[in-house]
């Protein structure tokens, strides 16, 4: 079979296309990012968000097959595409990189986020020694909550054991972290590939927020590793967090709030605010009061 690979709307490296593509390669099919010149057996199409617009042009395909959350949040992979190793030549992927997932799901339920109603409460997913194959000894693992679950905290203990590198890239719960000092400890001992990752989405989890990252530090951890999302919604109100992370040596990353339904956009000045908080040269130069003018 002659097989398509699609990303509708992300450059990031796309795990299910990655796995759709070892399967397929392993069963001797052609595997190539789709041509709009070609002509294909089947297209597989995956959209990550709901907001972006979809693929505009003709597939010449005899079947497209369609997936990602921002085409179905209910879609899974088949247990034998799901656990294969990523093909990650499709993406020219360093030899000593790899991504994956530990666990999935999240006890929240927070109102801004899909995960609960994609994913479910958080549950065990993966094994580290089944991502960290082959030589790979960097990890970048994609797990929304994974200080909630023993499982997970189990798996911390396993990477710091197998000496691995590793970035939690979707954060991790300062909340956790603020009420668990042998959570501060344990992540005090891992490697990180370059931050530790969290989220400061509103001043009600503030005392948390300024806990988690005494613990951190009374750990050996400095201020300058430790990056935070910061979901903008009252522009006000994200700028005194983003400030507050700033005074604390911290690296805060705004992130303009968007709905799932994508009724609710972000607003110009959602937008400027994190423009200045996320361009590091100008955020170190000038207040947002200097920048606006």
């Amino acid at each position: 079979m002659n097989i398509g690979i699609l990303a509708v709307d992300s450059s990031y490296p796309n795990l299910a296309l990655m796995k759709i593509s070892a399967w397929h390669k392993a069963r001797g099919d052609n595997v190539e990012w789709h041509n709009g010149l070609c002509h294909y057996d089947k297209v597989y199409a995956s959209k990550v968000f709901s907001f972006t617009p979809d693929y505009g042009y003709y597939i010449n395909a005899d079947q497209v097959e369609k997936g990602g959350t921002g085409y179905d949040i209910s879609k899974v992979l088949p247990v034998e595409v799901d656990r294969i190793i990523p093909d990650y030549d499709l993406y020219n992927i360093d030899k000593t990189l790899a991504y994956g997932f530990l666990t999935r799901g999240c006890p929240n339920r927070c109102k801004w986020c899909v995960v609960p109603k994609k994913e479910g409460n958080i549950a065990a997913y993966m094994d580290i020694e089944e991502i960290a194959v082959n030589g790979r000894k960097s990890i970048i693992l994609m797990d929304n909550n994974i200080l909630a679950s023993d499982y997970g905290l189990q798996q911390i203990e396993k990477i710091i054991r197998l000496k691995l590198r590793v970035d939690f890239n979707q954060g991790l719960d300062a909340r956790q972290i603020a009420r668990n000092p042998q959570i501060a400890e344990l992540l005090s001992r891992v490697k990180w590939m370059r931050y530790i990752r969290m989220a400061y989405d509103s001043t009600a989890v503030r005392d948390d927020v300024r806990k988690a990252i005494e613990r951190l530090k009374k750990c050996g951890m400095k201020p300058a590793k430790m990056f935070f999302y910061v979901l903008v919604r009252d522009v006000d109100d994200a700028l005194a967090r983003i400030e507050e992370l700033d005074a604390l040596g911290c690296q805060p990353f705004a992130q303009p709030y968007r709905d799932f339904e994508n009724k609710i956009r972000p607003t110009p000045e959602q937008r400027r605010l994190a423009r200045w908080c996320n361009h590091k040269p100008t955020f170190h130069t000038v207040n947002y009061k200097n920048y606006k003018e």
